[in-house]
């Protein structure tokens, strides 16, 4: 099932965006090392498919999920262009979470679905990596959404992936001097122990 009203917004914001491909999340670019040689990759709630494309460069097996058809038919266009293959979908993830003991590596980027936490964190294989960046409420620029409830209440992305092995986390918020690190955001690297 998916939310129809949903898929229109978004396919709607990606036909007017500008058709450069959108690289990987700075948490996936910046912690690449940890990343497995082999194993099977999901990029959930895909958008254009950036960290989708990172991960299969890499040589993971990779799947792409979003809601918005424009996005994936973009991201089949760039992985044909790239001769890459990634196993595309065009899912309401908030709706069809991942199954169970199914992937290597988790990366979620700018999308938050508090409701899915628990199968995100089920969906991940034993040893395997969640890579998570998104809003949060304390902000320095007007990036992101304007609806608070978009965006992670402070250390709220600790909380809920709270079962996982934390090995990295960054939320900077307004500390210190705003004009150096990532605002806006906070990313966590956790993995299934």
């Amino acid at each position: 099932m998916v939310d129809e009203a949903a898929r229109e917004k978004w396919d709607r914001k990606h036909a007017e965006a500008a058709p450069a491909t959108q690289g990987p999340a700075r948490v996936l670019k910046e912690y690449a090392y940890l990343l497995p040689k082999t194993g099977i990759a999901l990029d959930l709630a895909c958008g254009r498919g950036g960290n989708a494309l990172f991960l299969a460069r890499r040589g993971l097996t990779v799947h792409a999920w979003d809601i918005s058809r424009i996005a994936i038919d973009e991201l089949q266009r760039q992985s044909r262009a790239e001769n890459l293959q990634i196993q595309t979908s065009i899912r309401d993830v908030g709706e069809c979470p991942p199954s169970s003991n199914t992937f290597d590596v988790i990366c979620v980027s700018f999308y938050l679905e508090r409701t899915i936490t628990r199968q995100i964190i089920e969906a991940l294989k034993p040893q395997g990596f969640l890579f998570y960046q998104t809003f949060t409420q304390e902000r320095v620029t007007d990036q992101g959404p304007s609806n608070p409830s978009y965006r992670l209440a402070p250390n709220e992305l600790l909380a809920l992936f709270a079962p996982l092995h934390v090995i990295a986390y960054q939320e900077l918020g307004c500390t210190g001097d705003t004009a150096q690190g990532m605002r806006d955001a906070a990313w966590l690297v956790g993995q299934k122990r």
